[in-house]
This record gives structure tokens, sequence and C-alpha cells, in this order.
């Protein structure tokens, strides 16, 4: 089994690096990096500060756009072929196609990935910003959430169309970055049922800002074990749900 699906995920990395949107994406990402250098000379004092917060920033969100953007149109691309019902002909089952799937955008987003971080690094080193263990630690926890972004877009990718599907994803992520406040204000509220809502919110969504650690890299704040830990574990057990739960609707799916 792991054979069969090592096999898929590679085709996955050779099919998903021929996107155009990929790359023009990851161009945005870098030329945005190198605009950093700039925009850090415009503050004497915090620049290196200014750097690493729109360093990081820019590799979270084109990073994330990749992986929806990219991810939700695999499936889509082998049901709309019709290249589905070969694959599927032959000794594999619906769930191993989608966990090759998974895997294979998995690699290829932490390899693009790779090279916004090499270019973040070079652009540090050119501008004498400080590298060190924070910096590694927001990297660390980015690629954690990626696994758990795409694996989001898997989830609706297995049964609805691409446009839907990035829709979903977007809102997902875009609403994750805001539960903890919106729990906030509901908790400061006299309404009931307000505050149900929002705790559901937190609760069931999942917590994106659990895997931003920007803040505390650009201002050199203390990082313990458990600000990595207890992310990786709960970002592990999201992804596992999502996982499960895909290749249930997936195996259900009719593709008539």
């Amino acid at each position: 089994m792991m054979l069969r699906i090592w096999t898929l995920a590679s085709n996955t990395v050779r099919e998903a690096i021929r996107s155009k949107l990929l790359y023009t994406l990851l161009g945005f990402a870098i030329a945005l990096i190198l605009l950093a250098i700039a925009l850090s000379q415009l503050s004497y004092v915090e620049s290196d500060r200014i750097l690493q917060n729109f360093g990081f920033a820019s590799i979270r969100l084109f990073s994330v756009a990749i992986a929806i953007f990219v991810g939700v149109n695999l499936i889509h691309k082998e049901v709309d072929r019709r290249t589905v019902y070969t694959i599927l002909s032959k000794p594999l089952s619906r769930s191993e196609f989608l966990l090759g799937k998974y895997v294979g955008l998995l690699i290829t987003i932490w390899l693009q990935l790779g090279i916004m971080v090499a270019f973040f690094v070079g652009t540090s080193l050119v501008t004498g910003a400080p590298l060190g263990f924070p910096d590694a630690a927001v990297i660390a926890l980015l690629s954690v959430e990626l696994a758990l972004v795409v694996a989001i877009a898997t989830l609706f990718s297995a049964f609805t169309t691409p446009m839907l599907a990035s829709f979903f994803s977007v809102g997902i992520w875009v609403v994750g970055n805001l539960t903890r406040d919106l729990k906030l204000m509901g908790a400061k509220t006299a309404d009931a049922g307000i505050q149900w809502v929002t705790t559901a919110l937190h609760r069931l969504l999942p917590d994106m800002r659990s895997f931003d650690l920007t803040l505390e890299a650009a201002h050199d704040l203390p990082i313990s074990a458990s600000d990595l830990v207890i992310p990786v574990i709960y970002g592990v057990g999201y992804i596992a749900v999502l996982l499960v739960t895909s290749m249930i609707i997936f195996e259900r799916r009719d593709f008539r």
C-alpha cells in the first residue's frame, strides 16, 4: 500500500510542478521577500523587525494560497479528464488514491516553502538581520499549518467543484485565524447564544493562530517547547480527522 501511495504521490508532484499558477504565486512571494529589503531600510532601528514581519507574512500568505488553489484542482483534473477511471481500475483503492494525492501535493508545497525560505535567509544575510531558533520555529510550525491547509483543500475537493472548494478552504483559513478573537468578543457579550456560537467555532474550526510565531520571532521573545509541541500534536490530530473524513466521502462519491 505504501508503495502504491508513494508512486501516485510522485506522479502528483510532477503534475503539480507544471502548474502555471504555482510559479505565478511563487514569483510574487519571492518578489515581496526581496521587497522587504527596501522596506526594512525605512527604519534604521526597526529594520530587522520589519524584514522578518514582512518576509514571514509573504511566505505564509503565498504558501497558503498555493496550497489551496493548486490543491483543489488535483482531484478535479483526474475526474474531468476521466483518468480517474483508469487509475482506480488498477489495484488501487480510492483511499490510497486520495492519500497519494495529498502526500504529493504536500511534498510540492514543502518544496516551494523551501525555496521561499532560501530567499528569505538570503535577504537576511545580505541585510545582516539575525537568524536563530525563533525563525526556525516559525518555519517548522508553518510547515504543519500548510499540511493542515492541504488536508482542508483535499477534503473539499473530494466532493465539490474547484471554485467551491477554493471558497470553502479560504473561508476556513480566514475564520481559523479569527476564532480566538471571536471567542474573546463573545465572552464579553451578555448573550448566551453568541457565547455558545463563538466558543463552538473556536473548538470546531482549526485554530490557525496556534501555528503563527511570527510575533515572537520578530520581537525576539522566548519560545518554549510547549509552543512547538502542542501545535504540532494539535495539527497532526486535526489532519488525521480531515483525511479520514475525506476518504469516507471519496469512497462514496459517484463519478457518473
